[in-house]
């Protein structure tokens, strides 16, 4: 069985935040006991905010390409240049979108550059959040932690919300890994019928990440720590960058 739960009573996270201090503390305060094997999914923009990976867009000097991309998309010139910084290139775009391979390998919309659920705390800025800077580094980092505070071995995800490119929405992806591996080779595993499975791979990480992501909402839910317990998968330092189809593999792009 599969359980899905949020961790309540985190407060308001900003630069410098222990995050596994205050999951834990929240857990302690709501009689909640992590277990050996569960799944720790936090939200990438408190783990951003926590990292002070937060900037002011009046504080953004626009390039030359970032104000023509501006003037082609109708977005603000001091966000597409956040864009531009944070991208190995741009993929795609049209009005209202730009479509970019960040430099941690996710093709994503605006480079995962997000205002929505930052307070504006500074008078006369604008404030966005950027992905963290290693997101993988992040996840081992709040594991570590959490290890420390808690005494039981968890993996940790950290996910963001990702649309796909034939299909409409978004859906929760793991951005980050520790603990577990992202993928789960199922060739030579037999099906009901004696069918062995010959090349069947299960973006394990990325489906977990879905689940809570469900939980977690887009707005005002105030649920950016989900607890995963009891789903299947196999424990692995791992790394997100697994996930990523080599550009070569490619045939979209």
């Amino acid at each position: 069985m599969i359980e899905i739960f949020a961790i309540p009573g985190l407060p308001e996270i900003r630069a410098g935040a222990d995050l596994a201090a205050l999951i834990a503390d929240a857990c302690a305060r709501s009689d909640v006991s992590l277990r050996a094997g569960d799944v720790v999914a936090v939200a990438q923009k408190i783990v951003s905010k926590a990292e002070g990976r937060v900037v002011a867009l009046e504080d953004v000097a626009p390039s030359a390409e970032a104000l023509r991309l501006a003037e082609q998309t109708g977005k603000d010139a001091r966000l597409v240049e956040l864009m531009l910084r944070e991208s190995s290139r741009v993929l795609r775009w049209r009005e209202a979108t730009i479509i970019v391979e960040h430099r941690l390998g996710f093709v994503c919309a605006n480079a995962g550059i997000d205002r929505s659920n930052v307070p504006q705390e500074v008078p006369g800025k604008t404030l966005v959040t950027l992905l963290p800077a290693d997101p993988d580094r992040s996840a081992r980092h709040l594991r570590d932690g959490l290890r420390r505070r808690v005494g039981v071995e968890t993996a940790v995800l950290i996910l963001d919300s990702h649309g796909r490119p034939f299909r409409e929405g978004a859906v929760g992806v793991a951005i980050g890994v520790a603990g577990l591996h992202p993928l789960t080779r199922m060739a030579g595993w037999v099906d009901r019928y004696g069918y062995a499975l010959r090349s069947t791979v299960m973006a394990t990480a990325d489906e977990i990440a879905a689940a809570a992501s469900l939980l977690m909402g887009q707005t005002s839910e105030s649920r950016p720590v989900v607890v995963v317990r009891g789903a299947p998968y196999q424990p692995s330092e791992g790394s997100v960058g697994e996930l990523i189809r080599e550009r070569s593999k490619d045939l979209f792009r």
